[in-house]
């Protein structure tokens, strides 16, 4: 049986290691289009803030570890799929053809239609070539603007602020973290990164991004190889509430969109991302998708999402590769999970955090704490949350939530007193044989 798998990120080698581990003696082909050994995405800021090196990203270690598992690794683009002839078009002008495809594409920074982005000194924070130009330009004092303070926004925010610039934030959202965070949240998380000198516009955006000519003290340092004391920003950045901001350094950082372009015209069905069933099957037999690229059947919402976190990437390619290998498996749902450390401020949201049609909900709030609690209900079953400074109780509303927990009588005492969430788990969650944490 040959494998191909598109893409060498953690889906894709986890994908090909399970393979290999229940299949000893099938081909597997990867394909990824970076000239760097597989790595991960997430450890970026770890390198941005020097916690690792650039090896430290590597997602296996060790020069042979792919050959020693007889795992070939190729660069190239994927460019079509022909699904009949069961083979793939690469952008190298060669073809492979395949018993067994795995679409692990992953997805890309969206870029906003924003006049200046394309130019020099700006840069998205996605791939080791990114790192590499941002710590050029992130020196201590360097007048940094990120654009976005979505969830991946904050965690390069935190290694922004880590390596002493002068950083500002602009998001298009009245808040921060919008997609995860409910106002009282969000504006929490915004008032304690404005507490730590870090500048937020919220309820904003760029509108333009100049490059004015360099003086003639600049130019007149830059032929002696010197640098001024006072060079002027390489950027004016231009906002909607018509504010002019100066920045050495713009970061996009305003989402993603999932690598499905080469599958238009293919025959695999495509909605947001690519559609798969329980198995991460495409709708063509022996085609499977997993990844940031995959959209999945979540089984708190009741619905099929793109979920670009990467402890989903890593379940949905487990299970693929071992529906590829002839093993049924499953996936039980998408883990709609979010704990994001953001300047030393720990927050989390689960499942439907913003609540469902009908459904009732209850806060706590307590400001001079840093402390907020946001619990969402469909009946009986909490389905969702939102948590500030309530670190001691992560897994037990990850619990709840996933699991699905019938509460009965202990709903109400919830929405009486929210913080009585160890008591609810215990006395339902244990008794009913639930998906809680990852584990039945």
């Amino acid at each position: 049986m040959k494998h191909v798998i598109l893409g060498a990120g953690p889906a894709g080698i986890i994908a090909a290691e399970t393979i290999r581990k229940h299949a000893p003696h099938d081909e597997i082909l990867v394909i990824g289009d970076e000239p760097e050994a597989p790595y991960s995405r997430m450890a970026i800021p770890y390198l941005l803030i020097g916690k690792v090196g650039e090896e430290g990203t590597h997602l296996r270690h060790g020069v042979d570890h792919y050959a020693t598992l007889g795992i070939t690794l190729r660069r190239a683009r994927a460019k079509h799929v022909d699904v009949e002839g069961r083979a793939v078009d690469l952008d190298d002008g060669t073809t492979v053809v395949f018993d067994r495809l795995l679409i692990t594409t992953g997805s890309s920074p969206a870029t906003p239609p924003i006049p200046g982005i394309h130019g020099r000194g700006v840069h998205p924070c996605w791939t080791l070539k990114d790192a590499r130009a941002i710590m050029e330009l992130a020196q201590p004092g360097a007048k940094v603007l990120q654009m976005g303070a979505g969830f991946i926004g904050c965690i390069i925010m935190e290694a922004l602020a880590m390596r002493g610039v002068e950083l500002t934030v602009v998001e298009m959202g009245d808040r921060m973290v919008p997609r995860m965070m409910g106002p009282t949240a969000g504006t929490m998380i915004k008032d304690w990164c404005e507490a730590k000198n870090v500048k937020v516009h919220t309820g904003a955006r760029v509108e333009a991004i100049n490059r004015p000519e360099p003086g003639i003290l600049d130019k007149l340092a830059d032929m002696a190889g010197m640098k001024p004391a006072h060079k002027s920003a390489a950027m004016t950045v231009r906002l909607s509430t018509g504010e002019h901001l100066e920045a050495d350094l713009v970061i996009s950082a305003t989402g993603v969109k999932p690598n499905i372009g080469f599958l238009q015209n293919s025959g695999i069905t495509c909605l947001v991302g690519v559609l798969t069933d329980e198995h991460l099957q495409t709708n063509v037999p022996g085609i499977y998708a997993a990844g940031d690229c995959a959209e999945a059947f979540d089984k708190v919402s009741g619905t099929t999402i793109v979920s670009a976190i990467q402890p989903n990437a890593a379940e949905q390619a487990r299970v693929a590769a071992l529906n590829m290998v002839g093993q049924k498996a499953e996936l039980k749902g998408v883990t709609q999970i979010n704990v994001l450390d953001t300047l030393g401020m720990i927050s989390a949201s689960f499942g439907k955090w913003d609540g469902v049609p009908g459904g009732q909900q209850v806060e706590l709030t307590d400001l001079p704490a840093g402390r907020h609690l946001s619990l969402q209900f469909d009946g009986d079953r909490m389905v969702g949350c939102n948590s500030i400074g309530w670190t001691e109780h992560v897994g037990v509303m990850r619990g709840l939530v996933e699991g699905q927990v019938r509460l009965g009588e202990w709903k109400d005492k919830l929405m009486a007193d929210p913080t009585l969430l160890m008591e609810a788990y215990i006395a339902c969650a244990q008794g009913q044989h639930q998906f809680v944490a990852g584990k039945w």
